[in-house]
């Protein structure tokens, strides 16, 4: 028999289903929860009860479109004529596509009439499998309900180079019962008193390699799985399904006080899926009230208080164990924008450099996300979340906060001047420039060096005029020479050749009358010589080779090794 085309094949082959999927996965994600609640809730249970109603109901609007579907497994999907129905990202335990795979299913096909006599035990064999510890897998617990609505095809998980079973002709596939293949045949049964080998088959006594992975790996997963997750999930279950508004407002206490017993213990990850599944529910849940919509969303709310916050970051500062990138990420992916002053406030009081090496990721990550709230945040009246806003507005390259961070430039103290004008230039954009030129005449030292300097590191042309002036005027005669210099080296870098004469007439003026410049501002301009490298600024340079003040001489030495 000609093995069937590979999921991945038929969806190459066609572009769309033959019909809506939308209610198919929706009555998948049913099975999947009534799975579960088989699992948590006893038989009579009215959680367990309603979720086989839903899933019940759920079949009407698969078929007001089909009479039958048939869907292909893989390892982590459930496929509709190769359309992803289900898509797990990983192979665990509790997966739908994985637990049909692993026992060897790989097409399941459902008829019409399967929700009101044959569900049941569908999902109860899929439970028993899911919950282990049973000595059957599920193509015996398929086998043993003889479906009427339910046909499959498998393959034997035991052999690698098997293939798909061939159908009977109803195309229902025929099963083996594994203990036939224990029975020895009639004539291979051993005289009396005669022992043989055969009778002892080690393999109904030890584990082949790949069982014994099998165990491992199952074991890993069982240990490694959140119970608080898994708890998050039933809650929010019970809240979907149950519209008594008692009930639904204990559920929302039940979430309130683990949310406070999570950060306690310092389980971002499960904050974090709590935050965003009560937001899912708040707004899939039917016959929700405004009032029980606003306590599931005021989770998230209060969660982004500026003291929630606050003993968040507090909690992880004092800890002895990092989190993980992810999970902060996660985290900070549910909080409301207004936390994130907060976390730039915060940042600063980092104690623990790796903690404040992940905020700082984890703030750059919510802040490209909510730009407009970073802009607001420039100018924001807490100088410690000003300057942060600075940093990450530069870090982030956001033109949309260069007006903001001009008119810092204006008005602010040299400190947050200092900040933004180290954002312009990391933004770099010509209005950011253009802004950046306001800091040559600014009246704090370290502003102007710092803006002249990003000036000639950008090659902003425009403003060799500016610095020109500046360094022909009184500006610089009473500045040291670390200012003069940065004038000057800038100067070089943008003026071209056009600059040579003037700092020619600096560094070599000579006359009776003339007075010669003082030695600083003439070594500056043979730095500035240096950086045009030109062959009139060298010929300029050698001239003033010999000349008698060390200063001048050290640096038209440097200049012409071009040493800067």
């Amino acid at each position: 028999m000609t093995s069937p085309a590979t999921p991945g094949q038929r969806d190459t082959e066609r572009s769309e289903p033959p019909f809506n999927i939308t209610p198919v996965e929706e009555m998948l994600r049913l099975v999947s929860r009534a799975v579960r609640a088989h699992l948590l809730y006893l038989q009579n249970n009215p959680t367990y009860l309603k979720a086989l109603e839903t899933l019940r109901g759920s079949f009407a609007a698969v078929w007001a479109h089909t009479d039958e579907v048939t869907f292909q497994v893989t390892d982590t999907q459930i496929l509709v004529d190769g359309h992803a129905a289900v898509t797990e990202t990983e192979k665990t335990s509790d997966a739908l596509p994985w637990i049909l795979y692993k026992d060897g299913i790989r097409e399941l096909k459902l008829s019409k009439g399967v929700e009101d006599q044959e569900v049941l035990a569908l999902v109860q064999a899929i439970a028993r499998v899911r919950k282990g510890g049973s000595e059957d897998d599920l193509l015996t617990l398929l086998w043993e309900h003889e479906f009427a609505f339910i046909r499959y095809r498998y393959v034997d998980v035991g052999f690698d180079s098997a293939g798909p079973i061939d159908r009977t002709d109803d195309d229902q596939v025929r099963l083996v019962d594994p203990r036939a293949l224990r029975e020895p045949a009639q004539e291979d049964i051993a005289p009396a008193g005669v022992v043989s080998m055969d009778d002892f088959d080690s393999t109904l006594y030890f584990l082949d390699e790949n069982e014994v992975q099998y165990l491992q790996r199952e074991i890993r997963e069982h240990y490694a799985t959140e119970l608080r997750q898994n708890v998050v999930s039933i809650l929010l279950d019970v809240f979907e399904q149950q519209t008594d508004p008692a009930i639904r407002d204990e559920v929302c206490g039940i979430l309130d006080g683990m949310l406070v017993n999570l950060l306690t213990t310092g389980q971002l990850r499960a904050v974090a899926i709590l935050l965003r599944e009560a937001n899912v529910a708040a707004n899939r849940a039917r016959d929700i009230t405004p009032a029980q919509r606003e306590l599931l969303l005021s989770l998230p709310n209060r969660m982004s208080e500026p003291a929630a916050v606050s003993q968040l970051l507090q909690s992880l500062d004092e800890r002895t164990d990092l989190p993980s990138q992810a999970e902060l990420n996660e985290l900070f992916e549910q909080l409301r924008v207004g936390a994130l002053g907060t976390i730039f406030e915060w940042i600063g009081r980092m104690g623990t450099p790796g903690v404040r090496a992940l905020l700082e990721s984890a703030a750059d990550r919510l802040a490209a996300a909510n730009t407009s709230e970073l802009v607001r945040l420039l100018g924001s009246a807490e100088r410690d979340v000003a300057l942060e806003a600075i940093r990450r507005a530069g870090a982030l390259k956001a033109a949309a906060a260069v007006p903001a961070l001009a008119r810092l430039l204006q008005q602010g103290e040299a400190s947050v001047r200092l900040a933004a004008v180290t954002a312009l230039a990391e933004i770099g954009t010509p209005g950011a420039m253009q802004h950046l030129d306001r800091g040559v005449d600014d009246e704090d030292r370290e502003v102007r060096i710092a803006a002249v300097r990003s000036l000639g590191a950008r090659n902003h042309r425009a403003s060799v005029q500016k610095i020109e002036a500046a360094i022909t005027g009184k500006r610089l005669q009473a500045a040291d020479l670390t200012e003069k210099m940065a004038y000057f080296e800038t100067f070089g870098a943008l003026c071209g050749e056009s600059g040579v004469g003037m700092l020619d007439g600096l560094l070599n003026r000579k006359g009776l009358f003339s007075r010669k410049e003082d030695a600083e501002v003439r070594a500056c301009a043979a730095m500035a010589l240096g950086r045009i490298g030109t062959d009139a600024a060298l010929a300029s340079l050698r001239r003033s080779g010999a000349d008698k003040d060390i200063l001048v001489r050290n640096a038209v030495s440097k200049a012409l090794r071009g040493t800067p």
